[in-house]
């Protein structure tokens, strides 16, 4: 039995992405996720590692951008104003076809909105969220060890598949205190002979560009990256579910959220309902097959989010239909009880009865 620590979320994010070979770290503070620049801050130097609190986050991801494309292990963290300032660099490691790994924990809005939990950021970080067509591996966690576990697998699909991957938390997440398993068996270090380190035996020095004057040329990158997207698709698809054998209702929730739908899933078992759960792990690629898999003894599916409704949209495009489909959201930091999603549960069970009568 692997020995335990206590961490908050951020910080078990920081002592991942050390453990992963990340010797580079960019960024500004913002709560609710600055124990996160803390902790790279105290602890890079252990690794001889380099730490740069920037002026600002435009220029944090443009250093990402730098020591990306010359092959570092790289990271940066935010919360979701940071986040929109990082968007145009975001849009160029991606058209350049470089790994790192973005943390956002998420915060309630818009604007400078409350340093409370929220879900807020889920159309930014999986519909692309910057100009152009291109996507970032969003992963989302529910734990303080998948807060660790989930960035050490950042950094290697990362490298991967040549792309940026976001890590997208919440405040809940990042400031809660768990037993954590520091265990880890092995971290896949890749050759980069890509990277911009000078021509070596090489014939002509690597670059990394992202401006392609001529159309053709252009159309071509843009159907390279969605040749990639698609190849993401089919490897990296990550869920979780549990009792959706025989579920007349799913609960389909994420992040913080899905803790909550845990808890009323089990309630509403002991009063006799029907309920399971489906937690997409994967925001981008969304698991659409595996919800469809997963609800098929359903009837209905209910969306928990701490939004105002944006993974429901993909949770309705997935089922296309077929089921239908109702939301539960609160906004702006505040936070919904498992009582208050039993609730609901009750609300559609009502409805449904009704129909069959």
């Amino acid at each position: 039995m692997s020995e335990k620590v206590l961490m908050k979320g951020n910080e078990a994010i920081g002592e991942a992405a050390i453990l992963a070979g990340c010797c580079h770290y960019f960024g500004y503070p913002i709560t609710p996720q600055s124990e996160l620049i803390e902790y790279m801050a105290k602890h890079l130097p252990r690794v001889n590692g380099t730490f740069l609190q920037a002026e600002s986050e435009v220029a944090a991801i443009n250093m990402v951008y730098g020591a990306s494309g010359a092959g570092a292990r790289v990271m940066t963290s935010t919360s979701s104003p940071g986040m929109s300032l990082k968007q145009e660099g975001i849009s160029y490691i991606a058209a350049g076809e470089l790994p790192c790994v973005i943390v956002n924990i998420m915060r309630g809005g818009p604007g400078l909105g409350s340093i409370q939990p929220a879900q807020g950021d889920y159309f930014q970080a999986t519909k692309g969220g910057g100009h152009g067509d291109y996507h970032c591996i969003v992963l989302a966690p529910n734990s303080v060890q998948e807060m660790f576990d989930l960035t050490l697998l950042a950094f290697e699909l990362g490298d991967k598949h040549l792309n940026p991957v976001i890590l997208l938390g919440d405040g809940a997440l990042g400031q809660m205190m768990e037993p954590l398993s520091l265990n880890v068996d092995r971290v896949d270090q890749v050759d980069k002979t890509w990277a911009t380190t000078g021509m070596g035996e090489r014939n002509k020095p690597n670059r990394v560009n992202t401006l392609h004057l001529k159309p053709e040329e252009l159309e071509g990158h843009n159907n390279k990256l969605q040749r990639k997207y698609a190849l993401i698709k089919e490897q990296e698809v990550r869920w979780k579910e549990d009792l959706t054998e025989d579920a007349e209702l799913i609960l389909v929730a994420y992040g913080i959220t899905s803790r909550i739908a845990y808890s009323a899933m089990e309630m509403a078992r002991a009063e006799g309902l029907k309920v399971g759960v489906f937690r997409p792990i994967t925001l981008w690629p969304f698991p659409e097959k595996a919800l469809v898999n997963a609800t098929k003894t359903a009837s209905a599916i209910l969306t928990l989010e701490l939004s105002a409704g944006q993974m429901v949209e993909d949770v309705r495009l997935a089922v296309n239909g077929s089921k239908n489909v109702y939301f539960h959201g609160r906004t702006g930091g505040m936070v919904m009880t498992p009582r208050q999603v039993v609730e609901e549960i009750h609300k559609i069970f009502a409805v449904k009865e009704g129909a069959e009568k």
